[in-house]
């Protein structure tokens, strides 16, 4: 695996809006991309209450791309990075990071900040 989709690129690639992200993911071999349990928690939240992607569509999407587990190394690894209240994307890079994944997202701002963290935006 070398990629970890966050919540925003996700939602972003089940809406159809970015047909570049659509093309990078179909072009990447698969079992390159994973999708973080935290994103994907983020994104259920989000389908649970109306909002997009609907959730049958985000359960069969992750039938295609597995689940990565929040386990110890990412913990360990989020307990180095500098902290940001209400910030998921924390978890996300630790995630990464203790697996040296390219987190894949629209909001690379976000994850600036993250030392050591590999931020790839697949939209432009």
């Amino acid at each position: 695996m070398k990629y970890l989709l966050d919540a925003n690129s996700i939602i972003a690639l089940l809406s159809g809006a970015y047909p570049s992200l659509m093309r990078r993911v179909a072009a990447t071999e698969a079992g390159a991309i994973g999708v973080s349990i935290i994103a994907f928690a983020e994104v259920a939240h989000g389908s649970s209450i109306g909002r997009p992607p609907e959730l049958e569509l985000l359960d069969n999407f992750i039938e295609e791309i597995p689940l990565i587990p929040f386990d110890e190394a990412a913990a360990r690894i989020y307990a180095t990075i500098p902290f940001k209240r209400h910030s998921y994307d924390r978890l996300i890079a630790a995630q990464a990071l203790s697996r040296s994944l390219t987190v894949i997202s629209r909001n690379v701002r976000d994850f600036e900040d993250v030392r050591g963290l590999k931020i790839e935006n697949w939209t432009v």
